[in-house]
């Protein structure tokens, strides 16, 4: 164990512990071992369809697996600063190159998953369908009402939003509208609730809650491709990251992503 891993484990035993990783269901001891449960923390975005392949793996083999689920940044962050854990899915590309960078992945062992696209919210009996193309009026769909969307300076959807507002030439007419939120999720949560009249969230997200109807899709070339990248950690000592790496990236684990609108990335 080095000296950033004994560190974070010593100040959240005295600290409360930052959100991204209070979602998770508990620290192991020791660095696994074969036969111990597996610990994989996945973007926000990723949760229903991850619960249930994990579900499957989980019976299928008499294995464990536990998920920590928020923003990639967040997670990124916390294995950054020795949050233990075997296996990293961000929802994009650059934070994964973050870890990458810090020598905090097995290279090896990475590569992309999944895709995804991105959608325009609203509550579900508010709901008109809207145009997005160049130059729409989402300031006027907004009204006094907030937008809501991931941190844009972190959050990978609250990023691949932006790049898509700015190529359609309305970010800075809604720039100053925006409800910056610490998960895809959590911009989701806001819709649901009424709380915002829009959002900006994966279509994943949209399909996961019933609260929220899908009012425009972006076109995929106003924003960079929705990469999910996927590696295990250099700090996994778990003998079975690698049988479940395999898994996710499998024909038996794909149907559970699909259901959920992610496309699979060969």
């Amino acid at each position: 164990m080095n000296f950033h891993r004994r560190d974070w484990l010593k100040r959240i035993t005295g600290a409360a512990v930052a959100t991204a990783f209070v979602i998770g269901m508990g620290l192991p001891a020791a660095p696994a071992m074969a036969g111990e449960k597996i610990t994989v923390f996945a973007a926000a975005s990723l949760k229903n369809a991850l619960d249930a392949a994990n579900a499957a793996w989980s019976k299928e083999k008499g294995l464990e697996v536990t998920a920590s689920y928020a923003a990639s940044s967040a997670l990124a962050k916390q294995i950054e600063e020795g949050a233990p854990a075997d296996l990293f899915i961000s929802a994009d590309l650059a934070w994964m190159d973050h870890v990458a960078e810090k020598k905090l992945i097995r290279q090896d062992t990475r590569s992309n998953l999944l895709g995804n696209r991105i959608v325009l919210v609203a509550p579900k009996g508010e709901a008109k369908d809207v145009d997005i193309k160049q130059g729409f009026d989402l300031a006027g769909l907004l009204g006094d009402g907030k937008l809501a969307m991931g941190e844009v300076k972190s959050v990978p959807a609250g990023k691949y939003g932006k790049a898509a507002l700015e190529k359609l030439g309305v970010w800075s007419s809604v720039e100053g509208k925006v409800a910056g939120a610490e998960s895809v999720r959590a911009a989701l949560a806001l819709v649901s609730r009424g709380e915002a009249p829009y959002g900006i969230v994966y279509q994943t997200d949209a399909a996961a809650d019933k609260n929220v109807a899908i009012v425009g899709t972006f076109p995929e070339d106003s924003h960079p491709p929705i990469i999910y990248p996927v590696a295990i950690l250099s700090e996994s000592k778990n003998a079975d990251a690698a049988a479940y790496l395999d898994f996710l990236k499998s024909d038996k684990a794909a149907p559970f992503f699909t259901e959920q609108g992610f496309t699979i990335l060969k």
